[in-house]
């Protein structure tokens, strides 16, 4: 059993920045795939971000390479995800999923076995 709670979300201008935490308790050595996932009002939830907690091998969707990054303190069972140069297109409810396997559910797209309850980001002016 794992869970995960999200923090960090809020209301920013455009431009700006905001740092997401997902904490992680339970059998989190099982699951070392951390994953940040969104969903705009209307659309589909996609990932964002994804981390193997086991060495830090990470990865981006293209629309927010290069503006957010993601880290893990593995100690505080803790991932974040900084997120800078926000635009309005990035708002959404952020969720972070563990997995047991980076490759099969991040790379791949395959299930995420645990989720979080979200986080609500507004980029808006």
């Amino acid at each position: 059993q794992l869970t995960l709670v999200e923090s960090g979300g809020g209301l920013v201008q455009p431009g700006g920045s905001l740092r997401l935490s997902c904490a992680a308790s339970g059998f989190t050595t099982n699951y070392p795939a951390i994953g940040w996932f969104r969903q705009a009002p209307g659309k589909e939830r996609e990932q964002v971000s994804c981390i193997d907690r086991s060495d830090g091998t990470s990865s981006y969707a293209v629309p927010v390479k290069d503006r957010f990054s993601i880290s893990r303190d593995n100690a505080k069972n803790l991932v974040f995800l900084q997120m800078n140069s926000l635009k309005p297109e990035d708002t959404g409810v952020y969720y972070c999923a563990a997995a047991r396997s980076y490759f099969s559910s991040c790379i791949l797209g395959g299930d995420m076995d645990y989720w979080g309850k979200g986080t609500l980001v507004i980029v808006s002016s």
